[in-house]
Parts: structure tokens; C-alpha cells; sequence
């Protein structure tokens, strides 16, 4: 197992970052704990493997095809005006997405998102509720 990945260790890192919503195909979704951007979730592929490229094709055609999924979910339960799509990660070695929603109206429209701005976090009940939400959607 590679040592200090967020998603393969799977440890108190990842559940302070986000919350698991469902297993897809070939990678998990999760919602990121922190909602500027109401409906914040990644997508990880499910292998640890660092570049996008290195996923076999017909993985990562299904990868792609997982992460189409969500955001027509988060998109379903949301209706933001723009879904930003980011595959960053210098350091953090994991093939994953993270899927912004953005709205006209909203925190950082017109711009690149911020990874990790630290401005809102909701209750139990409010991850939960945008969890079914999304869930509903997929």
C-alpha cells in the first residue's frame, strides 16, 4: 500500500476532507467536506495510480464514464450555472476529480476555485441531506 495516500489509506486525512457517498464503476465519490461551492465532490479512481495516463484505457474510458455520472448528478440536484472539472495534484500521487459547481451568483465565479478555501463547513444534517441529494441523482 503506498504510504501516506489520502485515498488508499483511507484514514482520518480523507474523513476530514470529505464523505464518502457511493462506490461508482471504477472509483468512489465523495463529498467534499468543505461547500463553498455547494455540491463539492471528488471522484477517485479506485487503484492507486498517480497520472490519468497510466490507467489502462478501457478503465479509464469507464473512470470518465464514472465521473460523467456524477456530475450530471450534481448537476440534477444542484443546477449550478458552470460545473468545473480540476485534476490537480503535485503531491498527492491518486488519479481524481474534483467536480466544482459553480453559480453565477456565487463564491469565485468567473475564476479558477480555490482547492481548499476553509470558509464553509455545514452540520451533519446538511452533508446528509446534499449527500441524498446527489445520491438520488445517480
Amino acid at each position: 500500500m503506498p504510504q501516506n495516500c489520502l485515498y488508499c489509506e483511507n484514514k482520518a486525512a480523507l474523513d476530514a476532507l470529505m464523505i464518502k457517498i457511493a462506490d461508482l464503476s471504477v472509483s468512489t465519490l465523495y463529498l467534499f467536506r468543505e461547500q463553498s461551492h455547494p455540491g463539492r465532490c471528488v471522484v477517485a479512481y479506485k487503484d492507486h495510480i498517480g497520472q490519468q495516463f497510466e490507467i489502462p484505457e478501457e478503465e479509464w474510458i469507464r473512470f470518465m464514464l464514472d465521473t460523467r455520472r456524477a456530475a450530471i448528478a450534481i448537476d440534477k440536484a444542484f443546477h449550478p450555472d458552470k460545473i468545473n472539472f480540476g485534476a490537480y495534484s503535485d503531491t498527492l500521487k491518486h488519479a481524481h476529480w474534483h467536480l466544482v459547481p459553480k453559480y453565477k451568483d456565487g463564491f469565485e465565479w468567473g475564476g479558477t476555485f480555490e482547492m481548499n478555501p476553509k470558509k464553509t463547513y455545514l452540520t451533519d444534517e446538511e452533508y446528509a441531506d446534499i449527500i441524498a441529494r446527489i445520491k438520488a441523482e445517480l
